[in-house]
Protein backbone atom coordinates (compact mmCIF):
# COMPACT_ATOMS: atom_id res chain seq x y z
CA UNK A 1 0.00 0.00 0.00
CA UNK A 2 2.70 2.49 0.90
CA UNK A 3 4.31 1.81 -2.85
CA UNK A 4 1.25 2.65 -4.61
CA UNK A 5 0.52 6.10 -2.35
CA UNK A 6 4.53 6.99 -3.28
CA UNK A 7 3.95 6.14 -6.99
CA UNK A 8 0.78 8.57 -6.88
CA UNK A 9 2.40 11.25 -5.64
CA UNK A 10 5.24 10.53 -7.99
CA UNK A 11 2.56 10.36 -11.02
CA UNK A 12 1.00 13.54 -9.87
CA UNK A 13 4.06 15.86 -9.52
CA UNK A 14 5.37 14.44 -12.95
CA UNK A 15 1.65 15.46 -14.17
CA UNK A 16 2.15 18.49 -12.92
CA UNK A 17 5.99 19.21 -14.48
CA UNK A 18 4.99 18.42 -17.78
CA UNK A 19 2.38 21.74 -18.24
CA UNK A 20 -0.17 22.24 -21.25
CA UNK A 21 1.05 22.09 -25.36
CA UNK A 22 -1.09 24.30 -27.02
CA UNK A 23 -1.50 23.88 -30.81
CA UNK A 24 -0.79 26.63 -33.20
CA UNK A 25 -3.95 28.10 -33.33
CA UNK A 26 -4.42 27.87 -29.21
CA UNK A 27 -0.89 29.46 -29.17
CA UNK A 28 -1.58 32.24 -31.32
CA UNK A 29 -5.44 33.01 -28.91
CA UNK A 30 -3.11 33.43 -26.34
CA UNK A 31 -0.48 35.35 -27.36
CA UNK A 32 -3.55 38.08 -29.08
CA UNK A 33 -5.36 38.02 -25.72
CA UNK A 34 -1.90 38.76 -23.82
CA UNK A 35 -1.71 41.99 -26.39
CA UNK A 36 1.63 40.90 -28.40
CA UNK A 37 1.37 42.54 -31.92
CA UNK A 38 -0.48 40.80 -35.41
CA UNK A 39 2.47 42.11 -37.34
CA UNK A 40 5.01 40.11 -34.95
CA UNK A 41 2.54 37.43 -34.33
CA UNK A 42 4.22 34.45 -37.03
CA UNK A 43 7.57 35.88 -35.59
CA UNK A 44 6.02 34.86 -31.50
CA UNK A 45 4.95 31.61 -32.53
CA UNK A 46 8.18 30.38 -34.52
CA UNK A 47 9.72 31.41 -31.47
CA UNK A 48 7.95 29.13 -29.52
CA UNK A 49 7.98 26.62 -31.10
CA UNK A 50 11.33 26.19 -31.06
CA UNK A 51 12.21 27.19 -27.94
CA UNK A 52 9.31 25.38 -25.69
CA UNK A 53 7.65 23.27 -28.53
CA UNK A 54 4.44 25.35 -27.35
CA UNK A 55 4.81 23.55 -23.81
CA UNK A 56 4.40 26.07 -20.95
CA UNK A 57 5.93 23.46 -18.44
CA UNK A 58 9.04 23.04 -20.39
CA UNK A 59 12.85 23.01 -18.69
CA UNK A 60 15.67 23.47 -20.94
CA UNK A 61 18.96 21.79 -20.31
CA UNK A 62 21.69 23.40 -18.40
CA UNK A 63 23.29 26.38 -20.20
CA UNK A 64 27.15 26.56 -20.32
CA UNK A 65 26.56 29.06 -17.83
CA UNK A 66 24.61 27.52 -15.36
CA UNK A 67 21.40 28.62 -15.80
CA UNK A 68 18.09 27.55 -17.13
CA UNK A 69 15.65 28.39 -19.22
CA UNK A 70 12.16 27.85 -17.95
CA UNK A 71 8.24 28.06 -19.92
CA UNK A 72 6.42 28.90 -22.89
CA UNK A 73 9.46 31.62 -24.04
CA UNK A 74 12.46 29.53 -22.03
CA UNK A 75 12.59 32.55 -19.72
CA UNK A 76 16.31 32.25 -18.31
CA UNK A 77 17.26 32.08 -14.35
CA UNK A 78 20.40 33.88 -14.66
CA UNK A 79 18.54 37.43 -15.60
CA UNK A 80 15.25 37.50 -15.71
CA UNK A 81 13.16 34.84 -13.35
CA UNK A 82 13.75 33.63 -10.11
CA UNK A 83 14.83 29.84 -9.48
CA UNK A 84 13.81 30.11 -5.39
CA UNK A 85 9.89 30.83 -3.51
CA UNK A 86 11.10 34.27 -3.87
CA UNK A 87 9.89 36.68 -6.78
CA UNK A 88 13.07 38.35 -8.42
CA UNK A 89 15.39 39.10 -11.04
CA UNK A 90 14.43 41.36 -14.17
CA UNK A 91 11.14 40.32 -14.39
CA UNK A 92 10.34 39.88 -10.63
CA UNK A 93 8.71 36.63 -10.59
CA UNK A 94 9.66 33.34 -9.97
CA UNK A 95 10.66 30.79 -12.59
CA UNK A 96 7.81 28.69 -11.65
CA UNK A 97 5.42 31.50 -12.28
CA UNK A 98 6.82 31.31 -15.86
CA UNK A 99 6.00 27.77 -16.28
CA UNK A 100 2.18 28.47 -15.58
CA UNK A 101 -0.47 27.03 -18.13
CA UNK A 102 -1.79 30.91 -17.22
CA UNK A 103 1.20 33.10 -19.46
CA UNK A 104 0.10 35.74 -18.32
CA UNK A 105 3.31 36.13 -16.13
CA UNK A 106 5.54 34.87 -19.04
CA UNK A 107 4.36 36.76 -21.44
CA UNK A 108 4.48 40.19 -19.60
CA UNK A 109 8.54 38.94 -19.24
CA UNK A 110 8.87 37.81 -22.57
CA UNK A 111 7.24 41.19 -23.94
CA UNK A 112 9.88 42.90 -21.33
CA UNK A 113 12.85 40.83 -22.95
CA UNK A 114 11.93 41.41 -26.28
CA UNK A 115 11.66 45.58 -26.00
CA UNK A 116 15.24 45.13 -24.30
CA UNK A 117 16.81 42.83 -26.63
CA UNK A 118 14.36 41.88 -29.77
CA UNK A 119 13.91 38.48 -31.13
CA UNK A 120 17.90 37.99 -30.75
CA UNK A 121 18.04 37.18 -27.19
CA UNK A 122 16.36 33.71 -28.27
CA UNK A 123 18.74 31.60 -30.05
CA UNK A 124 15.39 29.39 -31.45
CA UNK A 125 14.58 32.85 -33.04
CA UNK A 126 17.95 33.72 -34.40
CA UNK A 127 18.48 30.01 -35.44
CA UNK A 128 15.22 29.18 -37.21
CA UNK A 129 13.11 32.25 -38.00
CA UNK A 130 14.56 34.49 -39.62
CA UNK A 131 13.21 33.97 -43.05
CA UNK A 132 11.00 31.08 -42.44
CA UNK A 133 7.66 32.02 -40.45
CA UNK A 134 4.95 29.29 -39.67
CA UNK A 135 1.91 29.77 -41.34
CA UNK A 136 -1.30 30.66 -38.91
CA UNK A 137 -3.37 32.59 -41.92
CA UNK A 138 -6.24 29.41 -40.49
CA UNK A 139 -5.76 30.63 -37.02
Amino acid sequence: MKSVVIFVIFALIAANCEGKTFSRCELVAQLRSHGFPENKMRDWVCLVEHESGRNTGKIGKVNKNGSRDYGLFQINDKYWCSNTSSKGKDCNVTCAEVSQDDISKAATCAKKIFKRHGFNAWYGWKNHCQGSLPDISSC
